[in-house]
């Protein structure tokens, strides 16, 4: 008998609970335990699962509970592509881990047009990570007094914020009052890391610090205005993570020779579907797919796939210069990425920021995240306009009936 079949023994025999098994046993075999109970329980034949390329030590407990394998998504490369940015500059292939078919092919199109223009530019425009919590006080005078309480002590309350981080700063508080509820709103700069953790960290500091000094009582460190994981305007206003734009301009005959179609067609798909559209559905993403490449690109790199739900939080633009030119942009409000912490650090994933040669701490401190940033604009600017011209040449379904089924 294995190990790990004497230690799925002890859990049916409930002597061990299955999350206990990593403390009887290194992480290989703890996994290949709760493999051999699922496996009993469900029917399935976990073999593919059990098959991966890194010890489980370096995701278990960390990154993930009651580890049983791992799931593998296959992995494409659009590009090279060339992005003119402030803190990505050069031809980089992007990693896109996706199971659409069809979809690597039309962010590789769009990135090729992009470099028949001489790449695309793209600029982080705002950064900060925000958290915040919620305090119930008395009633709305209290509300008052906490606020300018706030305002008048922001350097300690920053000064206990940072206390728990060698790396965040305390960028502002923004206060909200709705009766006898106040939010504040903290925004970090978080560096390199995507820094939810830290400013939830940091924050919970700062929340003691005001449950010391004033009245109000701390409901919740998260009030959902922060907003994390959720489609919510404020983070389409006021950005959380980073805001980045990435734009192209089109010669018009590269718009007619290699998508086939016109730039006033492309402009008019543009403003009727992604604005028109997108406003009669109350959607907050007014983009034709750019979770698409956001999403793909966080499960190569290792971000947290949660938050593309603020990733899809973007808005296309497509107008016909004077000059009857295409100029395109997107623009992504809040975006949530990191180099450094979380998922990075896996082997497959800290490969995929190898790819475009970004792993870890940039210099300065927050650089590399930035480029992280500039890339992801980068690859959804390529699959819009892919996608855009598709639907003006009207190869939509003949593309998705080629590599999509």
């Amino acid at each position: 008998m294995t190990t790990a079949e004497a230690l799925a023994d002890r859990v049916r025999d409930g002597e061990l609970r299955l999350h206990e098994l990593g403390e009887e046993a290194d992480a290989d075999t703890a996994a290949a335990a709760r493999r051999l109970l699922v496996e009993e329980q469900s029917g399935a034949d976990l073999e593919t699962v059990g098959d991966y390329a890194f010890p489980a030590e370096e995701a278990a407990g960390t990154n993930v509970e009651n580890m049983i394998g791992a799931a593998q998504v296959p992995l494409g490369v659009a590009g090279p592509v060339q992005v003119n940015g402030d803190a990505l500059e050069g031809e980089r292939y992007l990693p896109l881990a996706t199971t659409e078919g069809a979809l690597v092919a039309s962010i590789n199109r769009g990135c090729s047009v992009i470099n028949s223009a001489g790449g695309s530019t793209a600029r982080v425009t705002a950064s900060g990570m925000t958290r915040a919590p919620v305090f119930k006080v008395d009633d709305v005078a209290e509300a008052e007094a906490l606020a300018e309480w706030v305002g008048d002590n922001e350097s300690r309350l920053a000064a206990a914020a940072e206390s728990t981080t060698s790396h965040g700063e305390l960028l502002g508080i923004a206060t909200y009052v709705v009766g006898n509820s106040v939010f504040l709103r903290f925004r970090y700069d978080t560096k390199d890391a995507m820094g939810m953790n830290m400013a939830t960290i940091a924050t919970s500091e700062a929340c003691n610090l005001i449950e010391e000094e004033t009245d109000a009582a701390l409901v919740a460190l998260s009030g959902n205005l922060c907003s994390d994981k959720k489609p919510a305007a404020i983070n389409a206003i006021e950005g959380r993570g980073r805001s980045v734009t990435a734009d192209v301009t089109l010669p018009r005959e590269t718009v007619v020779e290699r998508l086939d179609t016109t730039p006033e067609s492309i402009a008019e798909i543009n403003t009727r579907k992604n604005h028109v559209g997108s406003a009669k559905a109350g959607s907050l993403g007014f983009n034709a797919h750019v979770a698409n490449a956001v999403a793909a690109m966080f499960l190569a790199t290792g971000q947290d796939e949660a938050q593309v739900v603020e990733g899809a939080n973007a808005i296309t633009t497509a107008e016909v210069t004077s000059d009857g030119d295409l100029y395109v942009s997107v623009s992504i409000a809040s975006l949530e990425v990191g180099t450094v912490g979380g998922g990075t650090k896996l082997p497959t994933q800290a490969e995929g920021l190898d790819v475009l040669g970004i792993r870890g701490g940039g210099d300065p401190a927050g650089a590399n995240a930035d480029a992280l940033a500039e890339a992801i604009a980068t690859g959804a600017l390529a699959g819009e306009l892919s996608l855009l011209a598709a639907l003006g040449s009207r190869h939509l379904s003949s593309a998705h009936a080629d590599l999509g089924r």
